[in-house]
């Protein structure tokens, strides 16, 4: 649901171009780099990147205990039936868009406060 209101949203700026996150010639889509660029700008530089999104988001879910199948697919990791693998992108649908689900209300629930922990940099 978050994820659907958030894409509804960004619609109402992108919505006259093809994708939703387009780079500077929209008929390309955003560099990685730029989400890159972004968090270092946000202080995030050697702690996190775009794509270590994916691995929190694995790490996360597998260790919830989800179905390694679903995380897989979820992620776009491809089928090691290649043929299988091109023919069912729907592959969990279902059960992936519950596990989604729980993640989205999850980090809902930790941006309004509930089961925050303070984690200690080191020094």
């Amino acid at each position: 649901r978050q994820a659907v209101a958030i894409l509804r949203q960004l619609h109402e700026i992108t919505g006259r171009y093809s994708l939703v996150f387009a780079g500077a010639n929209p008929e390309r889509p955003m560099s990685e780099n730029t989400i890159n660029k972004a968090l270092r700008l946000a202080g995030y530089e050697g702690r996190q990147t775009g794509h270590g999104f994916r691995h929190l988001l694995s790490t996360e879910l597998n260790g919830r205990g989800y179905n390694k199948d679903w995380i897989e697919r979820q992620l776009a990791h491809g089928d090691s039936d290649e043929i299988r693998g091109t023919y069912n992108h729907a592959a969990y649908v279902e059960q992936r868009r519950e596990m989604m689900q729980a993640w989205a209300d999850s980090i809902d629930a930790v941006c309004a406060g509930a089961n925050v922990v303070a984690i200690k940099r080191k020094a």
